[in-house]
């Protein structure tokens, strides 16, 4: 099921189960994913896009290997936080994939995501080839790092303290 609010999709995530986000590119598709207590995300992996069949089967495998239970797609927003037709297109990847997975889904604005991861990496003086190699992964890292740090938030808001 897809969840537009992000407190319903950490209600639907069951407990001790991992995250995985996505930044869905044109060739590329960014693949991070977090622990299973929900606190630190890791890039993983980018996966060259070919089909929407070949690309679900990759992502399939990761989330049974890794027991996850919820996915985030970063949205790739306008600046001025209009949708275009990036927005369409991994809108509509979401609805592909939920056909293939019981997997809660919800959405992360990805706003300067791979500026950050840029940035991040040319600090690191990594190469210009490896930044090429791993900039989507690391992309999909901060996109799912916003989601984690928003849960966190989500998670104190909810407790009583007496």
């Amino acid at each position: 099921m897809i969840y537009d609010d992000m407190a319903e999709f950490a209600a639907a995530v069951p407990p001790m189960q991992a995250l995985i986000g996505l930044d869905l590119g044109e060739k590329t598709i960014g693949v991070a994913v977090t622990d299973s207590f929900l606190s630190v995300a890791t890039p993983l992996e980018t996966v060259r896009r070919k089909k929407f069949g070949l690309d679900a089967a990759r992502l399939v495998e990761i989330i049974t290997d890794r027991r996850i239970g919820g996915l985030v797609l970063g949205l790739p927003r306008n600046m001025d936080g209009t949708e275009g037709p990036r927005c369409q297109s991994t809108r509509a990847f979401a609805r592909n994939f939920e056909k293939l997975s019981p997997l809660p889904i919800t959405f992360w604005d990805e706003r300067l995501s791979t500026v950050a991861a840029e940035r991040a990496l040319l600090e690191a003086d990594t190469t210009r080839k490896r930044r090429a190699e791993v900039i989507d992964h690391v992309a999909a890292g901060y996109i799912l790092q916003g989601v984690l740090d928003r849960l966190a938030v989500i998670r104190r808001e909810g407790s009583t303290y007496d």
